[in-house]
């Protein structure tokens, strides 16, 4: 049994920062990408930045120079550094991660999701 749990979310005023976290535990042999992803009311979830386990990581263009996404291996986390916000970056934000739970065994787990509120 493998779970992410999330924390960091909240209410800023534009241009202000949040840092969100998340932690997986259980049944892990591994965490391979890592990612966050968000969902505005009435919108697709879309993605917001993932990461290798090597590290390399990719951005939405609407958040590239404003958001940094981190992981921490040994610790099995992935925080975002959310700077500048905006009043669209208002969400809910869901940490994804693929988890090996055997040397052949991959799965998604997500996040319960955290609520991030930028007020203008």
């Amino acid at each position: 049994q493998v779970q992410l749990v999330e924390s960091g979310g909240g209410l800023v005023q534009a241009g202000g920062s949040l840092r969100l976290s998340c932690t997986a535990s259980g049944n892990i042999f591994r965490t391979d990408d890592m990612g966050w992803y968000r969902q505005a009311p009435g919108k697709q979830r879309e993605l917001v930045a993932g990461i290798t386990r090597a590290g390399v990581t990719n951005y939405a263009d609407s958040v590239k120079g404003r958001f940094t996404i981190s992981r921490d291996n040994a610790k099995n986390t992935v925080d975002l550094q959310m700077n500048s916000l905006k009043p669209e970056d208002t969400a809910v934000y869901y940490c994804k991660v693929v988890i090996r739970e055997t040397f052949t065994y991959a799965r998604d787990y997500w996040g319960q999701g955290t609520q991030v509120t930028v007020s203008s």
